[in-house]
């Protein structure tokens, strides 16, 4: 994966690609430790793009474990506007040349990387070394090996570290674990998933850029249908095959615009997933031996919708998964709750990502897989 220096990076976040930066070498610092259950963990976004602005910020407004205490943005014309409506104070907004003091900030806890995929593992790891817990946007980095030197830096720094995962805080999504779990409909016999939308904007955006994306539809949207597969089967797969598919060569010119993919299971189940940059889709089905259940849409900020066989209609409460999802991790941090979505889901997740597109590269060819290591299902 080529690397930006800090030079380039600074040029491209200029032009307004990108909200925030690579940032120099942090020293390291002592791990965060909890005083009190009942504080509130003060979360600092890195890169003020859209998801920063039209999602996780709007729901650290509605959190009630965390809440938003500081920014890091490239973009000086930014620093104002968020100050004034996040009521941030003036020392806990960054920028590139002075990050490397966030470590004595004790307004801040938590560091959430909203940056290119190429640029996590970087900026993961100056996190955890100075002493904040981590939320690294998925895909979690782009190789298996950047995923393990992010997992040790949190380690090594007793930090923790979840991948923002937002669907594993999601009610629907544990409603259809609570139905493979107790098989309310049999067996699952075959899963099929899409996650996938028609992308017609700048030909130049960061995500058809494979120097920042590490690749296409599969490194973004693909991460959700691998991830409901699994969930909809409870067992992680033993081997993939998978096929790429190209119609506008022209706009997809770095990255891949559809890739199918199918997974066999050890309990004999199969699963099919669809992701694409160039495609509508938005659906889980869990094909039973007594039934089935599904979501659609299954991926959305919300609400979601889903039905089971029996006719029954599924409808939870709506609320923010951004919210539920950091609040997730601040209680897993504050009261030793489970990590819903842990560094290790995010690296078992590219290893079946490489396994893919080596599947790919060889024709389709079937690629066993080796997760027993990793033993994360949920």
């Amino acid at each position: 994966m080529k690397k930006l220096s800090r030079r380039s990076f600074s040029t491209i976040a200029t032009k307004g690609i990108l909200g925030t930066t690579l940032l120099g070498n942090m020293p390291l610092a002592n791990a965060f430790s909890i005083e009190q259950k009942n504080k509130k963990l003060g979360v600092a976004l890195v890169g003020l793009g859209s998801y920063s602005t039209y999602q996780l910020a709007p729901s650290l407004l509605e959190t009630e474990y965390c809440y938003l205490a500081g920014i890091v943005t490239g973009t000086k014309d930014k620093e104002a506007l968020w100050q004034e409506k996040y009521n941030i104070p003036k020392k806990n907004v960054y920028n590139y040349d002075n990050f490397d003091t966030i470590l004595n900030n004790e307004d801040i806890d938590v560091v959430y990387v909203v940056l290119p995929n190429s640029m996590h593992a970087d900026f993961c790891i100056r996190a955890a070394k100075a002493g904040k817990h981590v939320i690294c946007e998925k895909p979690m980095a782009v190789s298996v090996e950047e995923c393990d030197d992010i997992i040790n830096a949190c380690k090594e720094n007793n930090v923790k570290l979840s991948v923002g995962y937002r669907m594993q805080s999601d009610l629907y999504t544990h409603e259809v674990k609570k139905y493979v779990k107790e098989k309310t409909f049999g067996d699952v016999l075959f899963v099929s998933s899409d996650a996938g939308y028609i992308s017609k904007g700048n030909p130049d955006q960061w995500r058809l850029d494979k120097s920042l994306s590490g690749g296409g539809a599969l490194m973004n949207m693909g991460v959700y249908a691998i991830q409901t597969s699994i969930y909809g089967t409870g067992q992680n797969p033993i081997s993939v095959s998978a096929q790429e598919f190209s119609t506008r060569p022209e706009y997809f010119k770095d990255t891949d615009e559809t890739i199918t993919a199918q997974f066999k299971f050890d309990n004999g189940a199969v699963a099919h997933m669809m992701t694409s940059h160039n495609a509508n889709g938005n659906r889980l089905k869990c094909h039973c031996s007594k039934g089935w259940f599904e979501l659609d849409p299954a991926h959305s900020y919300g609400p979601i919708s889903g039905r089971t066989s029996n006719g029954n209609t599924l409808e939870f409460p709506f609320k923010k998964q951004q919210a539920l999802q950091m609040d997730d991790f601040s209680k897993h941090i504050l009261l030793g709750t489970k990590n819903v979505a842990p560094g290790e889901m995010g690296k078992r997740d590219m290893i079946i990502v490489e396994a893919i597109y080596k599947s790919i590269y060889e024709g389709g060819k079937e690629q066993l897989l080796s997760l027993g290591d990793i033993g994360i299902v949920y």
